[in-house]
Order: structure tokens, then sequence, then C-alpha cells
């Protein structure tokens, strides 16, 4: 389950509660083609002009993960699942976790959970600096997505163009 949500022009909120199995079903040809148009839609979602929020409730593996990992903020819930357990199926991440999740984690911890394939729930992944906030699930299923739409209402009153460039500054500042 993937939901996709403009909060307004200034801000952008994605929801995952399923992991992506696409990859398992193809052949070598078709792979290739489906990581490298994936790789290009993480690497536009991370170039998105506005703040971007992840919001994981259920599973985030693989794909799932690296598109949290390619948004601003992650919320999840504290049942959450979270991986890039591609190496447990003799793959690499290939849409940028690689990169991503080493900038958030660290290196030594992001060649851990990468070489292992290790699955973490959410209060592992906070704090570990994954996720920027773990919640307890709610009887609805969705606390981090209530979380993350809580932390989106706390950046619209904020000046747009501020965010923007704060948003741009930070990321052309890790490049460096």
């Amino acid at each position: 389950q993937l939901r996709c949500l403009f909060l307004d022009s200034d801000l952008f909120l994605l929801y995952s509660g399923a992991d992506l199995k696409e990859r398992a079903k193809m052949d070598n040809a078709e792979a290739g083609e489906f990581v490298r148009r994936l790789r290009n839609l993480m690497d536009e979602i991370a170039a998105l002009p506005v703040p971007t929020i992840a919001a994981i409730d259920g599973y985030a593996l693989g794909g799932g993960l690296e598109l949290a990992l390619a948004c601003d903020l992650r919320v999840a819930a504290s049942s959450a699942k979270m991986g890039l357990i591609e190496t447990t199926r003799g793959l690499l991440p290939g849409a940028g976790g690689t990169q991503r999740l080493p900038r958030c984690v660290g290196i030594g911890l992001a060649k851990e959970l990468i070489f292992t394939g290790r699955q973490i729930d959410g209060e592992q992944a906070f704090s570990m600096g994954l996720v920027n906030h773990s919640v307890p699930q709610n009887s609805e299923g969705d606390a981090a997505y209530q979380r993350a739409l809580t932390l989106a209402k706390e950046i619209l009153p904020q000046a747009p163009f501020a965010v923007k460039m704060g948003k741009l500054a930070i990321n052309k500042g890790m490049e460096v």
C-alpha cells in the first residue's frame, strides 16, 4: 500500500504500508530496466523542491525502504518492519539505498544492515537515526501516517521559500 498526499504545493507526504516484490518475478533485462527506472524515481523524489515525509505503518522492505530513504523525513510505527533485504535474495539494493542508508545511520551500521539483510522495527530504526519518529501503532493501523500529518502541519506554516532553500542547502552540503 502506498499513498501519496500533496498537502499543498509546499509539502509532499508518502505513505508506505507494504514492500515492493515486483523485481523477484522479472528476468535480467526486465530487472535492469526496472532498477534504472526505480533509481530515477527515487532521485526525482529526493530532488523535489518541497519537504517529503514517508510514513511507515507496515513493511518497508527492499524498494519500500529505498522509497522511504529518498524522502526528507521518515516516521514509523514502532511495530513497522524495515530493511534492505536484497542480499537475502542474492541481490543488491539498486535504487540508492547503498548511498542513502549510510548517510542516515553511518557507514558501519549501513554495511551491517545491508550485508545481513536484517529487518528492524520502528523503535530500532529510531534509535539508529533511520527514522525521525517512532510511534506506537493504533487500532486503525495508521499511527505513523497520523504522526506524519502532525509533522507536516508543523512545517506548513513556515516560509515556503526558506524551507525550500534550507532543503537545497542541506542536500548540496551533503555532496561536499
